[in-house]
């Protein structure tokens, strides 16, 4: 067999094309090796195109310096996708569970109770919603506001947290207009996550618990339950608080308000006194599985998206179930038919619970009703009204988790 050497002297134009062959290689080697270079570095880099005030609350600000992460955030208008249970697009729990009229009669959720449609909606949604009057003058306090956009942080600083909190809704509406984004947990400076709303530092506070020293994958979880958790509005300045000082069970929670004498309401049919639940996502999902493997909400919820080489957080905010390749498949290896269907098994048990109670609870509230008609006495009603709350409570604890129990299905169906 003839060497190369040997084959460019029998035929010189060998040599030529060799060379260029070569040159064509290395050259775009070159290019490869620099885009990989390039990569890296802006991957690394924090490219500010535009300094950010300490409580910027305009998201697409803060878009100019950080346009993937602005991108995936504005698909979060997108409310097409639904999921057996749950997703994007609303529902009208009223229409399709009417019992919930009778359990929330003489309460605000009685008249309206949509499923969120996700974030960029906030501001709209608690405008238009009927548990804040609609189009006509709210009775309701500013609380109200305190989870729905990035500017209450500024509104917070400005005018001080209990002069926040006991101002009317309606004297704020003119100041809170952006949908929650990227302030609400996000330092303007470092990016670091960062707690926005005082609520969940005090929680821990009063627990003997510092989370400012938290690291960044339980801040993935805690930035989450700023918002994502039972509260109510305690006394006359109705202070955000939540009930966690016992603990975060459905009974420590419950024996909190005991404690404390406390009612959402009194119930306008029963006229037992009443415990509304928010919704205690945090609480439930501190039980489950996946918190007690170290997975944070943003792991399933936001999970990392790599671009052009550079990797980052996903701010499109949605049901993993949308998205179960980059959230679900990262951890398991089944197809996604199968693990949607193992979600819809254990959300199909905890809906079934609730239907049940539901239609317990609904039936208890008229009996209750009948009893008062017939002339039963405050004592002989007593404990009937308090086993009535005690259930409802319960009820709700669960119902009002987003994730139809699936965070901790072992405790939701215990409870």
């Amino acid at each position: 067999m003839k060497s190369i050497q040997e084959r460019v002297k029998e035929k010189p134009w060998l040599g030529w094309v060799l060379f260029f062959t070569t040159v064509v290689v290395v050259f775009l080697l070159g290019l490869f090796a620099s885009s990989i270079v390039e990569r890296r570095n802006e991957s690394f880099t924090l490219q500010m195109v535009k300094p950010i005030n300490d409580w910027e609350p305009r998201n697409e600000v803060w878009g100019e310096n950080y346009p993937r992460e602005y991108e995936s955030y504005l698909k979060m208008a997108d409310t097409t996708f639904a999921s057996k249970y749950a997703g994007s697009a609303t529902r009208d729990y009223l229409n399709s569970s009417p019992e919930l009229i009778i359990m929330w009669a003489g309460y605000a959720f009685s008249k309206d109770y949509k499923a969120p449609r996700g974030h960029s909606y906030s501001i709209v949604d608690i405008r238009n919603t009927l548990r804040t009057g609609g189009n006509k003058v709210s009775p309701q306090p500013a609380t109200c506001w305190s989870c729905k956009s990035p500017d209450v942080p500024r509104m917070m600083q400005k005018m001080g947290v209990e002069n926040f909190y006991k101002a009317k809704w309606k004297d704020l509406g003119h100041e809170i207009v952006n949908p929650i984004g990227c302030q609400d947990c996000h330092d303007p400076k470092t990016m670091d996550l960062r707690i926005t709303r005082p609520a969940l530092l005090e929680a821990f506070k009063r627990q003997g618990k510092d989370i400012k020293n938290a690291t960044h994958n339980e801040m993935r979880s805690l930035v989450c339950a700023q918002c994502h958790v039972e509260y109510y509005f305690k006394g006359e300045g109705k202070y955000l608080t939540f009930p966690w000082d016992k603990g975060m069970t459905v009974e420590k929670m419950e024996e909190y308000y005991d404690e404390a004498n406390f009612k959402d309401w009194e119930h306008a049919l029963s006229k037992a006194p009443m415990l509304k639940a928010q919704h205690p996502d945090f609480e439930l999902f501190s039980m489950g599985v996946h918190a007690d493997r170290g997975v944070s909400c943003a792991d399933c919820h936001m999970p990392y998206k790599t671009e052009g080489g550079v990797k980052f957080t996903d701010h499109h905010i949605q049901s993993p179930l949308n998205n179960v390749e980059n959230s679900c498949q990262v951890c398991h290896r089944e197809k996604t038919e199968k693990l949607i269907q193992n979600v819809n098994e254990r959300q199909d048990k905890v809906k079934e619970l609730l239907r049940a109670a539901e239609k317990t609870l609904a039936a208890a509230h008229l009996e209750a009703k009948i009893a008062w008609d017939n002339k039963a006495t405050a004592e002989e009603m007593k404990s009937a009204l308090q086993f009535i709350r005690q259930a409802q409570w319960r009820w709700d604890w669960v119902a009002a988790a987003n994730g139809v129990g699936f965070h901790a299905p072992v405790e939701a169906l215990r409870v």
